[in-house]
């Protein structure tokens, strides 16, 4: 086991109710799920994300935390969050890192693998 490990996983909803394809704007909604599997706690201090839709338009978004929090989470415990994203293409992607600092002193990055963001029925 190493001593820093974070692993991160996805789930996307598109949402039609707050979307109007005649603006364009498509809103999505992700829910990330952050698991320590390491063996040292970790606080997560800043987010950075890569969002590109569909023309290859790309958006930075840096911050501090998530939705307003900073979690710290101990070996094996998870946090959990839902945010959004409006793209002006029905389909686009999303990707980037988490900078996190150990108990230890150690800062590293947890990568978010890439994930996509959809509109059901448009891709075959």
């Amino acid at each position: 086991m190493t001593p820093y490990r974070i692993d991160i996983s996805t789930r996307v909803e598109y949402l039609p109710e707050q979307s109007d394809s005649t603006e364009p704007s498509f809103a999505f909604a992700y829910t990330i799920t952050i698991r320590n599997v390491g063996e040292v706690a970790a606080t997560l201090l800043r987010r950075h994300w890569l969002v590109t839709d569909a023309d290859g338009r790309e958006e930075i978004v840096d911050g501090e935390g998530v939705i307003g929090h900073q979690p710290t989470l101990e070996p094996g415990e998870v946090f959990e969050y839902t945010s959004g994203a409006v793209l002006r293409t029905p389909v686009g992607t999303m990707e980037g890192h988490y900078h996190m600092h150990a108990e230890d002193g150690t800062e590293f990055e947890a990568p978010i693998p890439v994930f996509g963001l959809t509109v059901p029925g448009v891709l075959n």
